[in-house]
């Protein structure tokens, strides 16, 4: 499934990395046309801010990922067992204006936070247009209470509200704001995979054009998302 990779580090946030590998998949099609081939089963998920239908991978298709990840980047990024992961592909195909107040800034992948793990995460583009989108990273303006706050406020108030209390516009996070300042950017580009520590990195899908989102795997907004919930390395 995976080539052999050429993984470049790139700094993305003061004293972050993340791990930048094109040309990741053999096939990288194959992945396109069984989304296709399974459209009608993806579907928006109510227990995170993903802003498009989603379409979990059966842990056998989510393998190849898992050892690739074993194998070349967790070491990388700080970890030194995987204790659960799994992946999805997504289609990000919401307007900015039907995006909700905690789609508007970045976010962190909290799927456990107990003080001994790591939470990497990955994106594989799986479009042409570098257009729709990369990935993008920062650093928050306040300190750990108001910025924990903010986030927090943003999944419980209404967008009017959200945006006169913290003035923060309504799109995707690819800016600055008064919540957060970017500090990196990692482009999309066909068959790209961008693996960086997404417990503890503020990050957002960088789409500036939400105009061009389409509900079709085959021209929109198709990627491929891993999540590892690992034990962190002693430090």
């Amino acid at each position: 499934m995976f080539a052999r990779p050429r993984i470049d580090e790139v700094a993305v946030a003061p004293g972050h990395s993340a791990f930048v590998i094109d040309d990741a998949l053999l096939d990288p099609q194959a992945l396109v046309d069984y989304a296709v081939a399974q459209r009608d089963a993806f579907a928006e998920s109510p227990h995170n801010a993903y802003p498009g239908p989603e379409l979990r991978l059966p842990d056998a298709a989510a393998a190849p990922l898992d050892a690739f990840f074993s194998e070349h980047l967790r070491s990388r990024l700080g970890a030194r067992r995987t204790l659960r992961m799994y992946a999805r592909l997504s289609m990000a195909t919401r307007r900015a204006d039907a995006l909700d107040p905690r789609q508007w800034i970045a976010h962190r992948d909290r799927l456990d936070d107990a003080p001994d793990r790591l939470v990497a995460a990955c994106v594989l583009y799986l479009f042409h247009d570098p257009a729709l989108g990369g990935t993008a990273f920062f650093t928050p303006n306040r300190d750990a209470r108001a910025t924990a706050l903010g986030v927090h406020e943003s999944g419980v108030l209404d967008g009017d509200t959200f945006a006169r209390r913290y003035a923060v516009a309504r799109a995707y996070p690819h800016g600055d704001n008064a919540l957060f300042t970017r500090t990196g950017e990692v482009e999309a580009r066909w068959n790209r995979v961008v693996f960086y520590d997404g417990g503890a990195l503020f990050h957002g899908s960088a789409i500036r054009e939400p105009e061009r989102l389409r509900d079709d795997p085959r021209s929109g907004r198709l990627t491929l998302n891993g999540f590892f919930v690992c034990r962190a390395r002693a430090r």
